[in-house]
């Protein structure tokens, strides 16, 4: 669940235009985004089910300031429609491309629909199989074509350790894509909803801490190989031959250049396989992050609250998720990819906010506990990121001006 709600469209159209348009020159921000995942996720798990209060994230964060609970409905709301915006968009324009029928608003309410039926009646087993099929179809596209090309080991170690931007090809920047790439995989709002998945399987207390990093280890793992797969069908197909991807129509050359127009369809059918998953997650997930600090802020930190699954928060978020961004598809004009790169560098902008509160009350003893606050070294990690997030967030912010209104 957790891999394909995180590993969407926005993975996907960052990976490809980074291979596509810059080779290898940028694999060293997929590796710093990676690591900032784990850390931040391993943090948030370890509070989720080893804090002395017995309580959730985000109740943890309530504690600092009685602020975060509303902030974060809020954002859990406007993300909602940031992160919709471009999968309802990709998902209507990946199925007429692929058809050759009807228009991009009329598949994507087909498919926005599919996603509230499903959300509105979360049995999180039964969605537990569908994305595990799903995700059998999103491997067997991405990494046999991967491996049918080959990518260059070598030029993969040269980027992860550039640690530099190379020159601008194509229409995004580098600045904007390494940003996007931080967003889209490192400080992604969608890591706040890891804890609603622990507590759908039912993985509640100190006892589950360890089957919970095999497995979210197992997530990173699955990640890094898709990730890596896109990024060296981009690299060694479209890169070489001064390529670039622009639009959703060029996205599919990833695989029609190896196996034609089965491997069109094929790159297509994993398009849509990402998309969906990941709108189903992120409206699961959001829906109970912004319920639950709806619930918190009216509540206050000391008083218990209901089922945030139930309340009408949760489901004026999922509709918000899910029929808001419905606008963006009759936007000829807006894009998929641009609109995919945009959103994911916005969101960097929530990281120091995010990641300064997790630090805060993971390294307390007052809010976790003594047996599993902080050690120093966690202290220190957490301290050079925080800075990377507030060199993030105004890179975001200037990437994204300068792609919105121009340089």
């Amino acid at each position: 669940m957790i891999v394909l709600t995180w590993l969407g469209a926005g993975d996907i159209v960052e990976a490809g235009v980074a291979g596509g348009n810059y080779g290898y020159a940028l694999m060293w921000v997929i590796v710093l985004a990676l690591l900032m995942r784990f850390l931040f996720v391993s943090l948030i798990a370890k509070y989720q089910l080893c804090n002395q209060h017995g309580e959730g994230v985000l109740d943890g964060l309530s504690r600092i300031h009685s602020s975060y609970p509303i902030m974060l409905c809020i954002a859990a709301a406007l993300m909602g429609h940031v992160y919709g915006a471009y999968m309802t968009v990709g998902l209507g324009e990946a199925c007429v491309n692929l058809t050759g029928h009807g228009k991009v608003w009329h598949w994507a309410l087909l498919w926005n629909l599919a996603a509230l039926a499903i959300v509105f009646r979360p049995l999180y087993k039964r969605i537990e199989w569908v994305f595990k099929i799903l995700l059998g179809l999103l491997s067997i596209s991405f990494l046999g074509s991967a491996i049918w090309v080959g990518p260059d080991y070598s030029e993969i170690a040269k980027g992860t350790l550039a640690f530099k931007l190379p020159p601008a090809s194509g229409s995004f920047s580098p600045l904007l894509i390494a940003i996007g790439m931080i967003g889209a995989v490192g400080g992604s709002m969608m890591n706040l909803a890891y804890p609603y998945f622990l507590e759908a399987k039912g993985w509640r207390g100190p006892q589950f801490r360890r089957v919970q990093m095999y497995d979210f280890l197992l997530a990173i793992f699955v990640i890094i190989l898709l990730d890596l797969a896109v990024w060296t069908l981009g690299a060694e197909l479209l890169h070489p031959k001064g390529l670039t991807i622009e639009n959703m129509n060029d996205l599919p050359r990833l695989l029609s250049e190896v196996l034609g127009n089965g491997g069109r369809i094929f790159f297509y059918v994993g398009i849509c396989a990402a998309i969906f998953t990941s709108m189903i997650g992120n409206a699961m997930g959001l829906g109970c992050l912004g319920s639950h600090g709806w619930m918190r802020w009216r509540a206050g930190i000391e008083q218990p609250i209901g089922d945030f699954k139930q309340h009408k928060a949760y489901r004026i978020i999922v509709l918000i998720c899910l029929m808001s961004p419905m606008v963006w598809a009759f936007q000829e004009t807006a894009g998929f990819v641009r609109l995919a790169l945009v959103a994911n560098s916005a969101q960097v902008v929530l990281i120091p906010f995010i990641a300064g509160g997790l630090w805060w009350i993971t390294a307390k003893t007052s809010y976790i506990g003594e047996k599993y606050r902080n050690v120093w070294w966690e202290n220190l990690i957490m301290g050079v990121l925080f800075t990377l997030a507030i060199w993030g967030a105004w890179g975001a912010v200037t990437s994204v001006m300068a792609n919105v209104f121009g340089d």
